[in-house]
């Protein structure tokens, strides 16, 4: 069974994010032509995650120079345990659909922690004499993103980030496939927001079909 993860990156649902009505959209549509496929929902605003701190680093040094789990700090533990809980969910997926809006040219910081969760070496990718090497190389990912403004051409295009790291991030894992379908431009022409929503949820749809 293919195992997707839907992974949501928004405090708003879907009836006041562009983001997150294009991203249910798709989800919908991969569901309806996959029926038999597992869909995990992870909503980072919902989720635990943790920065990587003081307690992440001293528990990551306890364990590399073999000390046991249980010799670590309460925090410690929870801690490191549940980044590796969320390591093992990311690289225990087939797919991945990311749903981000463009907040100040990036994404939300909680999504550059889930990303710090999961950029784990050993997991997604491995140190060589030749240099890192990403692992997930039978994997496949989308990234739907709303843009208030337009940044796919012009001057603004090179101040958009959050597509782009994540384009950057994939590929340092190896995943051969990253796509991106993007909602912009319904702040900068607001009489034509409604439009630029509807079709950007049917080439969500569409895209769905084929992911």
């Amino acid at each position: 069974m293919t195992k997707v993860l839907y992974i949501t990156a928004h405090p708003h649902d879907d009836s006041v994010s562009y983001s997150m009505a294009v991203g249910k959209a798709f989800i919908e549509s991969y569901k309806e032509a996959n029926p038999n496929d597992e869909i995990v929902r992870v909503d980072l605003y919902k989720e635990n995650i943790p920065h990587i701190d003081a307690d992440v680093f001293s528990g990551w040094g306890k364990l590399q120079s073999g000390k046991g789990f249980e010799e670590l700090s309460a925090d410690e533990k929870a801690k490191v345990s549940r980044l590796s809980e969320l390591s093992e969910q990311f690289v225990s997926a087939d797919k991945y659909v990311f749903v981000t809006p463009l907040w100040n040219f990036s994404f939300p910081p909680v999504m550059k922690a889930y990303l710090d969760s999961v950029s784990v070496a050993g997991k997604t990718f491995k140190y060589t004499a030749e240099g890192p090497v990403g692992l997930l190389t039978d994997k496949k990912a989308i990234h739907i993103q709303a843009r208030g403004g337009f940044y796919s051409e012009g001057p603004a295009a090179e101040f958009e980030m959050g597509h782009r790291y994540l384009n950057v991030i994939m590929g340092f894992f190896g995943v051969p496939s990253f796509e991106g379908i993007f909602v912009e431009g319904h702040n900068a022409q607001p009489d034509k927001a409604q439009e630029i929503k509807e079709n950007a949820i049917a080439r969500a749809k569409d895209a769905a079909k084929t992911f």
